[in-house]
C-alpha cells in the first residue's frame, strides 16, 4: 500500500469555552521537515508535538498549525505594549535617520518574538489532553488523505510498469532480425574490401560469434523483467513506506534499459528503448511524492 507524501488534515475540538482548531499540511521532501505554529502557552510541549507528528506523518515537509480561541473568537494572546512601543520608537528613528520608507512596520513588529504573548504561562494538563485529541484526529484525517492519494499513484505506477513489460516483449522479434542483418553487413564489408576469394569462413564465423555475443541482450532482458516483478511485489505488499525501495528498483531498471539501448544496433529497438525511458521518467515523477 502506497502513501502519498502530500496530504491535508483538519480537526476541531473544544475545551470549556475554548475552541481548538488543528491543521496539518505536507509537501514532498527527501527529509523530514516539521514546522509548528501554536500559542506560546504550549511552548514547553514542542518536543512532544514533534514526536506526535513524526510518528504519524513520517517523511515530508510538514506544517502543523494549532489555534486556540475563546468562545467569542478572540485569540488567547495579549500585546506587550511596552516592548511594542520600544521597537516602534527605535525603528522609526532609524527609518527617519536613514530615509527608509517605513512600509508595513506594524506587521513587522508584531512578528518579533515576545511582542505578542499568551495570556498565561502555565499549561493546563486537561486542556492539553483535549488539544492532543484534536491533533490526533487531524493527523488521522491527514493519513486518510495520503492513502487516497497513494491509491491513484499506485494505479499510475502499475500502468507504467505494465507498459515497460509489454515493450520488453516487443524487443524479441527485432532482436532476431538484427543478427541476420549484422551478419550480412559484416560479410559484405569483408568481401568488398578483401575479396570473396580471400575470405576465411572459419575465421569469419569466429568473428561473427564475437560480435553476436556482444550484442546479446538476454541477461539485460531477464534482469529488467525481474526488476519489474520486484517492483510490483512491493506495490502488493502491506508495508506503507516503500517509496525509497521502489526508487532504488527504478534506478536498477534504468541501468538495464540503458544497456539495452547500447546493445541495440537497431532503429526499432532504439525506438522501444526511448519509450521505456519515457515510462521510467513518469515512474520517477510519481515516486518523488511517495513515502
Amino acid at each position: 500500500m502506497l502513501l502519498s507524501m502530500t496530504g491535508y488534515g483538519r480537526a476541531n475540538g473544544t475545551f470549556g469555552d475554548k475552541t481548538i482548531s488543528v491543521e496539518v499540511r505536507a509537501l514532498n521532501s527527501k527529509m523530514t521537515d516539521i514546522k509548528l505554529r501554536f500559542p506560546g502557552d504550549y511552548r514547553e510541549k514542542e518536543v512532544e508535538l514533534r514526536k506526535m507528528v513524526t510518528d504519524h506523518a513520517e517523511r515530508g515537509k510538514i506544517d502543523l498549525n494549532i489555534d486556540v480561541q475563546n468562545a467569542d473568537g478572540a485569540a488567547l494572546v495579549s500585546l506587550n505594549e511596552a516592548l511594542f512601543r520600544g521597537y516602534h520608537r527605535e525603528l522609526s528613528r532609524l527609518a527617519n535617520e536613514l530615509n527608509i520608507h517605513q512600509g508595513e512596520m506594524l506587521q513587522a513588529i508584531l512578528r518579533i518574538p515576545n511582542v505578542v504573548a499568551s495570556t498565561s504561562g502555565e499549561v493546563d494538563e486537561d486542556e492539553w489532553q483535549a488539544i492532543c485529541r484534536t491533533i490526533t484526529q487531524a493527523l488521522d484525517n491527514f493519513k486518510k488523505f495520503r492513502i487516497l492519494e497513494g491509491l491513484s499513484q499506485e494505479t499510475e505506477l502499475r500502468l507504467r510498469i505494465t507498459n515497460i513489460i509489454n515493450m520488453l516483449e516487443q524487443v524479441t522479434p527485432f532482436e532476431k532480425e538484427r543478427f541476420v542483418r549484422m551478419r550480412e553487413r559484416i560479410r559484405n564489408n569483408v568481401e568488398e574490401n578483401f575479396g570473396k576469394e580471400n575470405l576465411d569462413n572459419n575465421r569469419f564465423e569466429q568473428e561473427i560469434l564475437y560480435y553476436l555475443e556482444k550484442m546479446d541482450m538476454s541477461e539485460e532482458k531477464v534482469r529488467l523483467s525481474m526488476h519489474c516483478s520486484h517492483f510490483l511485489e512491493h506495490l502488493d505488499s502491506k508495508q506503507e513506506s516503500v517509496g525509497r525501495t521502489l526508487n532504488f528498483i527504478s534506478q536498477e531498471m534504468g541501468r538495464e534499459i540503458n544497456t539495452l539501448g547500447a546493445k541495440a544496433y537497431d532503429a526499432d529497438i532504439q525506438r522501444i528503448v526511448v519509450q521505456m525511458k519515457d515510462e521510467l521518467e513518469k515512474i520517477k515523477e510519481q515516486l518523488a511524492n511517495v513515502l
